[in-house]
């Protein structure tokens, strides 16, 4: 029981992330409570948030309740089940049977399934056949199978391998697709129960290395920039709560969401106004877009089927992040339930944004200027070949945005000689990258002035011809409230200057309208997928842009609880089929956005990053710039940044 005690003085607010020390003690109480034996993996282990009231009424010094939410896999008989534990009564609250679901693929079952398909015989005599002899050389990248609809692979928890061949140890295998070459593998028993072999095509010919010493000579005329903060960072950090200027910003870490945003404020008029309660990627898809096999079945829905969190880099100062860095540990748990700590998962810095505001009155030459400060919560995870970073800006002028950096090395397939795909381009001789779309959809659970918010679309349009509009010049923004679900699933519409607008009717500005944050989309597409496909299927979320429900704490991820090989219709387009209020209520809205990738040479042999994202501006919430008493910068080297 010291144990116990000594944790809890360590954790100082109901949403602080699960130590090590409670994660042992969580996986332990499951183990005793239901004498587990050596066939369970846990699937995932993660702090059970507390109940919106108790979180938002929770004052420093009151005792924390913590609990912890578990999910096992029995490999003996495939069967998965879900457990609750209190920490504080080191009891087993709950444990369910969750039938027809294949909890994510592990992080253990990845390494091992590498190896089990390089060692099976049928795959190294294909890989003979091919000339390969050093079987160490071949990389096998086992990818979710999805749901396709196939009897035999009903019940069977599997995955997909597909290989690429090295020459050397550092060698960058994907210039090298094994085409034709692949095995479906069940993670249960870890055995290869099919491999299939279409014919060889030849191996590429070119290299495709992108480290320092295959790219000599490199650039000489670069000088250091570097970032200096002699006097320290301007934010404070308490636990898993940062202050910064006039934001608040409580933060979580899990193995499925990645980075979690918790209780948002923005200090106003003296008080902490809340802005968002709860904001992560709920899910994310990559579907191809190429008919062909292996490629046609590439669907990896990366959050739900791999665990964003998991996958996390340990950050290194100076080349992810720049200048005075403050680093934060992932602490997760592996399928035995032990501890697993992922130093510097996560990084917070500031960073110079330009301008924030400038007027230079031409009368008086007085020039006001002031310069734009953002603060970045980051962490970046690697998915196999691909490497997603994901951001959070916070801005003196009240502005969240969220961004995906997408960096990495594109899925590769060989192609014959003078061979080409109308599915992508080639990105080398022989070397061919398909076609694909990268979709985020992250869940606010917004919370402006309180938990009664509502949701406008504002469209504009022009005004109509006319003696009122002379010159035909005129246009309105015009405001329309979404008040239940199914109206309330929403598209980009770049020919109305589409934006969505969170309201709170409960709460006036100055001008005496609802204070409301804007949603302001950035780079968005749609899917190309068929409505009848296993994609749409599996990823309805994609469907719409915006979606908006009622607060549900059941309801956290847009393809629901377990995408793995899940046949579909789960997640956010089952509930809104209740077609609920979601007017003046306590209101989650989801946007989803997609980055449509049409393949190119000079994204190998690894992908210059491309950013995708949106903001949350304030639109209304403040009666006037909140960043007016951001000071002026100091002067350099003689000059002035105020003229007056």
């Amino acid at each position: 029981m010291e144990k116990i005690l000594e944790t809890q003085m360590m954790v100082n607010h109901p949403l602080e992330p699960l130590t090590p020390e409670e994660i042992q003690l969580a996986t332990d109480i499951v183990r005793k409570s239901n004498n587990l034996v050596g066939n369970y993996r846990f699937a995932s282990v993660m702090l059970h948030e507390p109940p919106k009231q108790a979180v938002l009424n929770y004052k420093p010094g009151d005792p924390v309740e913590r609990e912890v939410f578990l999910v096992l896999l029995d490999n003996e008989d495939g069967k998965t089940y879900e457990a609750v534990v209190s920490l504080n009564g080191q009891t087993l609250k709950s444990w369910t049977y969750v039938p027809d679901v294949q909890p994510a693929i592990m992080l253990d079952e990845f390494l091992v399934c590498e190896h089990v398909v390089k060692d099976h015989p049928d795959v190294q005599a294909a890989l003979l056949k091919r000339g390969i002899t050093d079987f160490d050389l071949v990389m096998a990248d086992p990818w979710s199978a999805g749901n396709f609809g196939f009897e035999e692979e009903n019940g069977m928890r599997l995955a997909r391998a597909l290989c690429w061949y090295k020459k050397s140890a550092d060698d960058n295998g994907y210039a090298r697709p094994i085409s034709g070459l692949y095995a479906f593998v069940d993670l249960n028993k870890m055995e290869v129960v099919k491999v299939i072999d279409k014919g060889a095509t030849p191996l590429p010919p070119l290299d495709g290395n992108y480290a320092v010493d295959a790219n000599q000579p490199l650039r000489a005329d670069l000088k250091p920039l570097e970032i200096n903060q002699a006097e320290g960072p301007s934010f404070d950090i308490n636990g898993h709560e940062i202050s910064w200027q006039k934001w608040k910003i409580r933060f979580g870490f899990n193995a499925r969401e990645g980075l979690v945003l918790h209780t948002v404020t923005y200090r106003d008029k003296g008080k902490d106004r809340p802005i968002v309660y709860r904001a992560s990627l709920s899910e994310m898809v990559v579907p191809y877009g190429d008919p062909n096999e292996p490629v046609s079945r590439n669907n990896a829905f990366d959050a739900g089927e791999y665990g964003i969190g998991m996958l996390a880099n340990s950050l290194v100062l100076g080349c992810d992040c720049l200048g005075e860095i403050r680093y934060f540990d992932g602490v997760l748990s592996d399928s035995k339930g032990n501890p697993v700590i992922i130093p510097n998962a996560i990084c917070l810095h500031e960073e110079d944004y330009g301008i924030l505001w400038k007027h230079t009155d031409w009368r008086t030459e007085k020039v006001d200027v002031r310069r734009s400060r953002r603060l970045v919560l980051s962490s970046i995870s690697t998915v196999g070949n691909y490497d997603y970073g994901f951001f959070w800006y916070f801005y003196q002028d009240g502005t969240i945005e969220f961004e995906v950096k997408l960096t990495g090395i594109l899925h590769t397939q060989a192609l014959p000689p003078n061979v080409k795909s109308k599915y992508g381009n080639l990105l080398a001789p022989q070397l061919y990258g398909p076609n694909h779309q990268h979709f985020f959809n992250v869940r606010m659970d917004m919370m402006l002035d309180g938990v009664k918010n509502s949701v406008i679309e504002v469209n504009t349009e022009s005004e109509t011809e006319g003696p009122h509009n002379p010159y035909g010049n005129a246009f309105i923004a015009k405001g329309t409230l979404l008040k239940n679900e199914l109206e309330a699933r929403r598209d980009v519409k770049t020919e109305s200057a589409r934006y969505w607008k969170i309201v709170n009717p409960n709460s006036k500005n100055i001008v005496g309208e609802p204070v409301g944050y804007k949603l302001f989309p950035g780079e968005n597409t749609a899917a190309f997928a068929h409505e009848g496909s296993s994609l749409m299927k599996r990823a309805g979320f994609i469907k719409h842009h915006l979606w908006v429900t009622p607060y549900d704490p059941e309801e956290k991820y847009a393809a629901g609880n377990y995408p793995n090989q899940h046949p579909g219709g789960e997640g956010l387009p089952k509930w809104v089929q209740k077609d609920r209020s979601v007017e003046d209520t306590d209101i989650v809205v989801w946007y989803t956005m997609g980055h449509h990738h049409v393949t190119r040479p000079e994204d190998w042999p690894v992908m210059p990053t491309a950013y995708i994202g949106f903001s949350l501006k304030p639109s209304g919430f403040f009666d006037r710039n909140p960043a007016l008493d951001v000071p002026p910068s100091a002067p350099k080297h003689g000059s002035h940044c105020m003229h007056h």
